[in-house]
C-alpha cells in the first residue's frame, strides 16, 4: 500500500513539473498559454493520475439496469446518517425504473418520492435532460415543497455531516480535480458555437454538475439556462464537451453563486490525500463507465 501511495504522489508530482514547464514555455514563446496544445498531452477535464482514460464524446449506450441498485441504496443509507441531520427532507428520486428505487425506512420529518422519467438513447442526452426534468419539477410539486433544492448524482455516498451550513440563494461546488488548476488549464467549453462558450479569460472556477442548489427560484433560473442553451446547441448541431456540467459553468459565470463549497463536499478518494481536505462529507464511487455506460 505504500508503494502504491508513494507511486501516485510521484506521479503527481511529475505531471505538476510537465504542466509548469509547458505552461513557461507557452508564455515564453506565444505570449499566451498554449491550451490547445497541452490538450494532445492531457484530455481537458481529466486530472493526469486519474486511471480513467476520455471516453470518446459521440460514444452511445444505455445505462445499465442494475445502475440504480449499485449506488442509490448506499446513497440513501448514508445521507440518513449524514444530510441535513434533524431537518426536514424529502428525497427525489428521477428514473425510468421506478419499481427498482430500494424501500428503505427513513427518519421522521423525511419522504422519498420517486418521479418516472423517459429513457434516452445516450448517457449524454440522460446527463443534459436532466436540466429540463429539474426545471419542470420545480414548477410542479417540487418547487411548491421545498425551500431550497440540493441537486446531487447518486453515485456517491456521504461520509461526513452535509447540513444547514450549505444552503444559500445559489450554490456552487469546486471540482475536486480541478479546484488547485490555474484558470486557463480549467476544463470550460472552448468551441465558440456552444451556448456554453467561456473566452480567454473568462470562468472564475470550474465546478461540478454532481453538487449544485441553491432557492426553489434560483435553481430555476440555473436550470431553465442550461437546457434553453443546449436546445440552442442543438439546434447548430454543436454539443459542449462537458454536456450540461459545461453549461452549468457558464451561468455560474454569468450569475455568480451566493456559496460556493470546498472540494471537501464533494471529493474522490482517488485524488488521495491533500494536507487541506480534511473532512471529506460525500466521496464520489469509483467510475466503472464500461458497467453503467455499455
Amino acid at each position: 500500500m505504500a508503494c502504491k501511495e508513494g507511486l501516485r504522489a510521484w506521479k503527481r508530482i511529475f505531471w505538476q513539473l510537465i504542466l509548469l514547464a509547458l505552461g513557461f514555455l507557452g508564455l515564453l514563446l506565444y505570449g499566451i498559454p498554449v491550451v490547445r496544445y497541452l490538450e494532445v498531452f492531457i484530455p481537458m477535464g481529466v486530472c493526469p493520475s486519474a486511471r480513467m482514460p476520455l471516453l470518446s464524446d459521440n460514444f452511445t449506450g444505455f445505462l445499465r439496469p442494475w445502475y440504480l441498485e449499485k449506488y442509490l441504496a448506499r446513497f440513501l443509507e448514508t445521507a440518513e446518517q449524514h444530510f441535513m441531520v434533524g431537518q426536514r427532507v424529502v428525497y427525489y428520486v428521477f428514473t425510468e425504473r421506478p419499481a427498482a428505487v430500494p424501500h428503505m425506512a427513513l427518519g421522521q420529518g423525511r419522504r422519498l418520492r420517486v418521479e418516472y422519467v423517459a429513457r434516452e438513447r445516450r448517457w449524454q442526452d440522460v446527463s443534459m435532460e436532466r436540466m429540463r426534468t429539474l426545471h419542470e419539477a420545480l414548477g410542479g410539486r417540487l418547487g411548491r415543497e421545498a425551500h431550497f433544492v440540493i441537486c446531487m448524482d447518486v453515485d456517491q455516498h456521504f461520509s461526513g455531516a452535509f447540513g444547514p451550513e450549505v444552503l444559500a440563494e445559489s450554490v456552487a461546488q469546486l471540482h475536486a480535480w480541478h479546484y488547485h488548476w490555474p484558470r486557463w488549464l480549467l476544463p470550460f467549453e472552448r468551441d465558440a458555437r456552444s451556448a456554453a462558450a467561456l473566452g480567454p479569460g473568462e470562468g472564475d472556477f470550474y465546478y461540478h454538475a454532481a453538487v449544485f442548489g441553491g432557492s426553489v427560484a434560483a435553481v430555476r433560473r440555473l436550470t431553465a439556462h442550461c437546457a434553453q442553451a443546449m436546445l440552442r446547441d442543438r439546434a447548430r448541431g454543436v454539443e459542449a464537451r462537458w454536456h450540461d456540467e459545461s453549461h452549468l459553468n457558464k451561468f455560474f459565470w454569468l450569475h455568480k453563486p451566493a456559496k460556493v463549497l470546498s472540494p471537501e463536499f464533494c471529493w474522490s478518494p482517488e485524488i488521495g490525500s491533500r494536507a487541506e481536505i480534511r473532512r471529506p462529507r460525500l466521496l464520489s464511487a469509483p467510475k466503472e463507465y464500461a458497467v453503467v455506460r455499455d
